[in-house]
């Protein structure tokens, strides 16, 4: 077998023991077996909410299980086909396999991430807030960038995305946004995405012409489900009502369904507006709120791990995570990791799965190896 092929193989039988290892193999496949006898108990679903986890739980481990067995078939029958190419002289079965089995490194290198996604809440929906930095127009319109941004990633990944609360700006753009990303590891891709994104263009409302830097920070927290228990005083918060704003019909924008939660000893703020019905606003803010405060919960207990929350820090220089420039050169740079991209078109409509796989990574592994220049 060639160098390169072989170096393929090695590479992928380490993805193989590191995924075992995250199973911790003999008790997932014991822990599966327990399920599926539980599954056709016929009454589990007496209690829909304990059958709903254990079925999760389910899924979860027999994908897990599937996708390495699968990984090791395709390892083992693609060097048994070069073995048997190389022995006959027939280069055709050779090349062939060879194709194969670095399509098999790909997805043991796509496996390899999703052991990654293995904190608290990652497997969790998501709540995704941008909000545009100073700049008036400039970075309100790079906000709605960024909404539009996640909500094409979240798109590819099959999730599906609800519109929790927007601001518009005056002219164009946004001033804030909320939206819900629902889908298996929301939680666990976006988590990095939490910090200051800069971008570099030539603006299109000067009529100069000119080059502009603009600013709008992301932030990222868990939907706590009901197998988190979050206690919250309502003596500790403050709520008030007031009008939508922006798109919404008649009903929405003349009735002050909007609803405000304010929790007075951390100063943390939700809201939400996209429901017609302020009781059905009040219930997503109170799940909002639930879910901060189990953000800040994590925070506390995993400080190293977890990325500084954008909004506790200034939307300007030095707090940057990643920059866009589109003139005069196109490049995407992420501060952290190092990673680039020259296709910011691409980055800016989803592409965004190498930056977070990088970012996840590096949470494990320490970070890069030295401080990362931000471009020009």
């Amino acid at each position: 077998m060639r160098t390169e092929t072989q170096a393929i193989a090695d590479e992928i039988k380490q993805s193989l023991g590191l995924l075992r290892r995250h199973l911790d193999w003999d008790s997932a496949r014991k822990r599966l077996d327990e399920l599926n006898a539980r599954s056709e108990d016929p009454n589990l679903w007496n209690d829909p909410t304990k059958a709903r986890s254990l079925m999760a739980e389910r899924t979860r481990l027999d994908e897990a299980i599937t996708a390495y067995l699968r990984l090791e078939s395709g390892l083992n029958d693609n060097i048994e086909l070069i073995e048997l190419g190389e022995a006959e002289g027939d280069d055709g079965i050779v090349k062939e396999a060879e194709a194969s089995l670095k399509a098999v490194r790909e997805d043991a290198r796509k496996a390899e991430i999703e052991t990654l996604l293995s904190g608290e809440a990652d497997g969790n929906d998501a709540f995704l807030e941008v909000h545009a930095g100073a700049g008036g127009t400039e970075s309100q319109d790079w906000a709605q960038m960024l909404l539009r941004m996640y909500t094409r990633w979240a798109e590819r990944k099959g999730y599906k995305v609800d519109l929790v609360e927007r601001h518009d700006g005056e002219e164009a753009g946004i001033k804030s946004a909320t939206i819900q990303v629902k889908g298996h590891n929301a939680f666990g891709w976006l988590k990095t995405e939490s910090g200051v994104h800069r971008l570099v263009r030539i603006s299109p409302y000067d009529s100069n012409a000119r080059r502009h830097t603009s600013f709008s920070s992301v932030w990222v927290y868990p939907v706590v489900d009901d197998s988190i228990n979050i206690d919250v005083n309502e003596s500790d918060c403050r709520i008030d009502t007031y009008r939508s704003s922006g798109a919404g019909g008649q009903h929405v924008n003349t009735t002050d369904s909007a609803v405000r939660i304010t929790h007075v000893p951390t100063g943390i703020v939700v809201a939400c507006q996209n429901e017609r019905s302020q009781h059905k606003n009040r219930a997503t803010a109170w799940n909002m709120l639930r879910a901060r405060l189990y953000e800040a919960e994590l925070e506390k207990r995993e400080a190293a791990a977890q990325a500084e929350a954008a909004g506790k820090t200034d939307i300007g220089w030095g707090h940057q995570i990643r920059s866009y420039v589109l003139q005069p050169y196109q490049m995407v740079k992420d501060l952290r990791t190092g990673v680039e991209s020259p296709t910011p078109s691409e980055v800016l409509d989803g592409d965004l799965d190498e930056f977070m796989a990088a970012a996840l990574a590096a949470r494990v592994k320490g970070g890069a190896d030295a401080p990362v220049e931000d471009i020009d």
